[in-house]
């Protein structure tokens, strides 16, 4: 359906894409990834010459984009786009949104238009907001809207640009749910995203971008628990770790809040969540009995911006998270306030205690 060769955009003397290749089918969907700076969105707006590519061609259905007798807006009119910032009419009625387009530009009847409209609105949920006005809506539901008026031009092609970015992480599930119901109706999309997870569960495909090239292409279970490069390896397990060794009760605290310090310091964790996670390790050690052999283990994930300790300690098991099992919980007390979650279990002769803890 989409065809891309060494495609190339450059903003003066800055390259953003230098030699991008790629074959899209019908029902496919692609997840484009990668690190800010590496062209993704470039990528996705000379599809539908947002951009002006700088050299290279695009085929839509065999037809040359860049060709000089291609009937541009006719073609383009295959593709729709959904932004980042929603760009709804705020002065227009979400019904209004909606029929616009297919009334001015594809010379649909105001029924037939408004009937459409109401269709694909209770699609996405919205039926009872087709009177609103943008402002009356919250994030989530703009961005649904803005996929509905995309389906109301007869789009074969959904491109989405971040499509949850500008969201409130409580509406960003609402948005993928509706983006997974169109997957599973055979709509083509190409999807530049943050979100892992659901790149992985819901995509044909996988694209990582890098060096203003598709760097590598492959299924999600490879390019996720697979990759091939190295760029593409550094980039998916973007996890940093640390382990403090206590072999007795006369440990160095401070030693140990200092590599935590410098570890938070050199990943960009604030001093807030530093000066929590200091005190929970304080605080796990304080809960141990035998201090023969226990490790502090902290990680941080780029990918969702967590920060989890584990503690590990040898001995016989002891569950502190159970009612009773502690003779003072003040220190249990302290470390829940200041994590998200604490788990326990007992493994390999080692009492585990998992801690995430709590962001800004």
């Amino acid at each position: 359906m989409i065809r891309v060769r060494n495609l190339s955009k450059h903003f003066g003397d800055l390259v953003v894409l230098s030699d991008v290749n790629a074959d899209i089918r019908k029902g496919e969907v692609i997840s484009v990834i990668g690190p800010s700076g590496t062209g993704k969105s470039t990528f996705l707006r000379c599809l539908n010459l947002l951009e002006t590519p700088t050299g290279g061609n695009i085929f839509i259905d065999d037809v040359p984009l860049l060709g000089k007798k291609t009937d541009v807006p006719k073609i383009r009119q295959k593709m729709g786009m959904v932004f980042q910032s929603f760009n709804l009419y705020a002065h227009l009625t979400i019904l209004e949104n909606l029929t616009l387009g297919p009334i001015k530009l594809l010379g649909k009847k105001k029924a037939e238009a408004n009937r459409k409209a109401f269709e694909l609105l209770k699609l996405v949920g919205l039926a009872e907001k087709v009177y609103s006005f943008p402002d009356e809506l919250s994030g989530g539901q703009k961005q649904r809207v803005a996929i509905a008026r995309c389906m109301a031009m007869e789009s074969e092609i959904l491109l989405f640009d971040e499509p949850t970015s500008a969201l409130d992480p409580t509406m960003v599930s609402e948005v993928l749910a509706v983006i997974r119901r169109l997957s599973k109706e055979g709509m083509t999309m190409i999807i530049v995203t943050h979100e892992m997870e659901f790149a992985r569960n819901i995509s044909s495909r996988v694209f990582y971008m890098d060096e203003g090239i598709i760097y590598e292409e492959g299924p999600p279970k490879q390019i996720f628990d697979n990759p091939q490069r190295e760029k593409t390896k550094t980039f998916i397990n973007r996890i940093r770790s640390m382990s403090y060794h206590i072999t007795s009760p006369n440990y160095d605290l401070y030693a140990m809040q200092g590599e935590i310090e410098v570890f938070c310091e050199k990943h960009g964790i604030s001093k807030k969540v530093s000066n929590y996670v200091a005190l929970i390790a304080e605080e796990a050690v304080g809960l141990q009995t035998d201090f023969t052999d226990i490790s502090i283990n902290l990680s941080f994930s780029e990918k969702d911006n967590t920060v989890q300790l584990v503690s590990a300690s040898a001995g016989a098991p002891v569950n502190p998270l159970e009612e009773g099992a502690l003779d003072d919980d003040l220190g249990l007390r302290l470390i829940k306030g200041r994590c998200k979650s604490v788990d326990y279990s007992y493994e390999n002769g080692k009492n585990i205690l998992m801690m995430k803890v709590k962001g800004e």
